[in-house]
């Protein structure tokens, strides 16, 4: 949970490291989601279409990065803000590290605000997502 006095521009927040993502995992997604598509269930149907077998949910990978986000606003702070940009593909197995920086911190109308830039990647250098929140703060 962040505190709006602690912050400065630059400063690394603390990341989230999920469990390796699992097969289980997408069909429990693609049935909260509504998206049934085979490319995320079914390893034959992936592989006819050139790939190297199921690969996660791009709003999956978005979910983990809310989650991150939600997380460090705790009870102090408010998402106001949420883009994200996909990157490489998510399989099983991979490991999703979440991590962002301070990359502003600016008063509106009396209140404060920070904001974020945020990393999803499968290893160093692997960015499965990226993208940006604003926190306003309690």
């Amino acid at each position: 949970m962040l505190n709006f006095v602690d912050l400065y521009e630059g400063k690394e927040l603390e990341p989230l490291v999920k469990p390796a993502v699992t097969k289980v995992q997408l069909v429990k997604y693609a049935g909260a989601s509504g998206d049934f598509n085979p490319l995320h269930t079914d390893d034959e149907f992936a592989q006819s279409i050139g790939m190297p077998g199921v690969i996660a949910h791009g709003m999956l990978v978005m979910g983990f990065l809310g989650e991150y986000v939600n997380r460090l606003a705790g009870e102090t702070a408010e998402l106001t803000n949420f883009r994200m940009r996909f990157g490489a593909i998510t399989r099983p197995g991979d490991q999703i590290s979440c991590s962002g920086k301070i990359t502003s911190l600016y008063e509106e109308e009396g209140q404060q605000f920070a904001r974020l830039e945020l990393s999803a990647e499968k290893a160093p250098g692997k960015v499965v997502g990226s993208g940006q929140a604003s926190l306003r703060f309690f």
